[in-house]
């Protein structure tokens, strides 16, 4: 596959706060006790991509990214980590390494990305239309615990999440309209030029953007130096593709770039005729009609370019990790439905206990849960739906239900722990409570002390 790629992994994202550090950031963030970034190397490691360009945010990410993934990924990888600054968003992000991007195709990754659908899909439907940019849409995931989960109130139960609405024609193959952020709750205005060159259109809010990208280079550069303003692909440079793929303003080809001002000439070349058009290709798409004009030529071809979908199967499994409830939804999903992504090999409990972990007498753990390497448990304890992180010392009559804890974690006896997210390094002294709380690394959670609803900052 002939195309560059980049990851954009960012940096300290605000909305993971407590949960992200300059120690911790979000690209090492554990799901399933694995950094959320080998979810995105390992799915373009089995595409057979084996050079890839990682972006971060910020010197201190750049540093700690380098050294894990030249660790991990050390003999299967060639990885370039490029650092920008802090807070310049994805647009930004990719106008400061623009000297790097050489190739004709550029594949653009979030590296929050957690999904088993092939990236080469995308990058085949991108030539196979010669589109300046075609985007991933997957089926958007539920959010929150499922209806047995222990709150049992009606505002725990999975619900569906709207992140965008899209335009798409009939063949769901070109998008036509997008709407995302703050846009989504606006009245839906579609121009008229394009409704009238596709006759019909699709709505769909059903739709999450997966943040995987393939790119003209040419054209995605030239967006990106016109229109500075730009800092986000997904609500500043794919709608503004979208807006004017049937009056472009981009440069396509090198030819088109340099012109000879001759119109006459212009007139003798691009007077294509429909029934040419017809003939040199099975199926034209709407763009190429329209650029003929009503009658089936024009005297100076109409400019247009192709925004292309590929949309995944409802099978194929698709989230990004862009939130603290994202992040407790993904970690249950890849102990659960999803859990051939985890990398592990669960057991005949449906559970994944590292061999080296201990459990006391009486204690338990059940299905869709993960006790990490060199953790211990004392006596009576009980683990439902959670992932327990490595070189964890867990007391005696300890209850664990619908959280994630990472790393070296102290909990003293009788604590009680749910619908919780607990970072590393933490201690939870003797009997204390946390309920739907997220803790930051190093905090000391005090003898008897009970939480609800708290973020808890170090």
């Amino acid at each position: 596959m002939d195309f560059q790629v980049v990851v954009l992994a960012g940096g300290t994202s605000k909305k993971l706060a407590p949960l992200v550090s300059r120690d911790v950031p979000k690209s090492l963030l554990p799901v399933a006790n694995r950094p959320v970034l080998s979810y995105v190397l390992d799915l373009l490691e089995k595409t057979n991509i084996k050079d890839l360009i990682v972006v971060v945010e910020g010197e201190d990410t750049d540093g700690l990214v380098e050294h894990w993934i030249s660790e991990a990924y050390v003999d299967r990888l060639h990885v370039q980590v490029a650092s920008v600054g802090e807070e310049v968003g994805t647009a930004g992000a990719l106008r400061a390494i623009a000297h790097h991007l050489t190739a004709s195709d550029i594949l653009v990754v979030s590296g929050d990305l957690v999904c088993d659908i092939s990236p080469g899909a995308v990058a085949a439907a991108h030539r196979r239309h010669d589109a300046v940019v075609t985007a991933l849409f997957c089926t958007a995931p539920v959010s929150g615990l499922p209806e047995s989960g222990p709150s049992g109130g009606k505002d725990k139960t999975k619900k569906p999440v709207r992140h965008n609405i899209v335009g798409l024609d009939l063949t769901q193959q070109f998008l036509l309209y997008i709407a995302a952020g703050m846009e989504v709750e606006k009245d839906i205005k579609v121009q008229k030029s394009i409704l009238r060159a596709v006759g019909k259109m699709e709505i769909r809010a059903d739709l999450m953007d997966a943040h995987l990208y393939a790119f003209k280079r040419s054209v995605l550069q030239q967006v990106l130096n016109q229109k500075q303003t730009f800092r986000s692909l997904k609500q500043d440079v794919l709608p503004y593709l979208v807006k004017t793929q049937l009056r472009s303003e981009i440069l396509l080809n090198e030819a088109q770039a340099e012109g000879n001002g001759n119109e006459t000439d212009c007139y003798n070349t691009d007077k294509v005729m429909l029934s040419q058009l017809l003939a040199n290709a099975s199926t034209p798409s709407f763009h190429e009609v329209y650029a003929l004009g009503p009658n089936g030529f024009s005297p100076v071809e109409r400019k247009t370019h192709k925004c292309c979908v590929y949309i995944a199967n409802k099978t194929k499994y698709c989230a990004r990790l862009n939130s603290i409830q994202a992040y407790s939804d993904i970690n249950r999903d890849v102990t659960g439905d999803a859990s051939h992504l985890s990398g592990y090999s669960f057991s005949g409990h449906n559970n994944v206990i590292h061999l080296s972990a201990v459990l006391g007498l009486k204690t338990t753990v059940g299905p869709q849960c993960m006790l990490g390497e060199g953790s211990q448990m004392g006596d009576k304890c009980s683990v439902k739906r959670s992932v327990i992180g490595r070189h964890c010392r867990i007391g005696s009559n300890v209850k664990v239900v619908n959280s994630v804890i990472m790393n070296h974690v102290t909990i003293g006896d009788g604590c009680s722990i749910q619908g919780s997210i607990i970072s590393s390094n933490v201690q939870l002294q003797e009997r204390a409570v946390l309920k739907d709380c997220q803790v930051g690394a190093g905090f000391v959670v005090t003898a008897g002390r009970e939480y609800k609803g708290e973020s808890l900052p170090k």
